[in-house]
């Protein structure tokens, strides 16, 4: 059951959660212009690939592109269109997995005004490639490759539940529970950094019996102050996969 989902040291204090909420993120802090160049890496620290993120602001949505490219020609690509007006609501998604690092190849999209999505899967070299098509329910609070702005945006100390949309290789919405951790400083070259740790944890309910492993939590820590930011994740890129990590070159 290897699939897409798409989709971190001491503690200093543990948060106290309040109950968990689920709806969608309402806007604290609105998204603009950006680019960086984010880095993966393996757990042993060792560089998998180097990534390129491009992020567009207009007045009716925002357009967010991810792109890994790895050292073995293997390619992660993730594009984000979405609305941060009063709520964040995710308009399209598209996700593009191929090479030696991925068990499976995947091309996968969706679009939330008509309903449609497409997928191109191919299990492995010996399997034909697959190709589905039709109308799926997208939840009002999915958000596929928008979890770390959405953490960013959450009220300080309560969890959240929102969806993500994963291809299995039809679409399935899978709930995910985004929990405070710890208040847990970064290094950031010379600088600590204050931030807090998140966990997300994938709601399986009957699917979680059927994995003959317990999946791990995806960590990912947020700068804390005025300006909130992204630091650093920890967690699998696709369902089932290694536990690997993004920070900032």
């Amino acid at each position: 059951m290897r699939r897409a989902l798409i989709g971190i040291v001491a503690s200093t204090r543990v948060l106290t959660a309040a109950a968990v909420h689920a709806d969608q993120v309402a806007v604290r802090f609105t998204e603009g212009v950006t680019r960086g160049f984010p880095v993966l890496r393996a757990a042993s620290g060792e560089i998998l690939a180097h990534g390129d993120l491009v992020q567009v602001a207009h007045a009716d949505r925002v357009e967010n592109r991810l792109t890994f490219r790895f050292r073995d020609g293997s390619i992660y690509d993730e594009a984000v269109t979405y609305d941060q007006r009063g709520v964040f609501t995710l308009l399209s998604y598209r996700v593009v997995q191929r090479g030696p690092s991925f068990p499976e190849t995947l091309e996968a999209s969706f679009e939330r005004e008509t309903g449609e999505y497409r997928v191109r899967y191919r299990a492995d070299e010996q399997s034909a490639e697959e190709v589905l098509t039709g109308r799926f329910e997208i939840p009002v609070d999915a958000y596929n490759g928008l979890l770390c702005t959405v953490l960013k945006n959450l009220e300080a100390g309560k969890s959240h539940t929102v969806h993500i949309v994963a291809f299995t290789p039809k679409p399935r919405a899978i709930k995910m529970l985004l929990t405070p951790m710890a208040q847990e400083p970064v290094t950031m070259g010379p600088a600590l950094v204050p931030a807090t740790r998140f966990h997300i944890k994938p709601q399986l309910g009957m699917l979680a019996s059927l994995l003959v492993v317990a999946l791990p939590d995806v960590k990912t820590w947020i700068a804390t102050g005025e300006a909130p930011a992204f630091l650093r994740f920890e967690g699998p890129l696709y369902f089932m996969g290694p536990v690997w990590r993004i920070d900032w070159n």
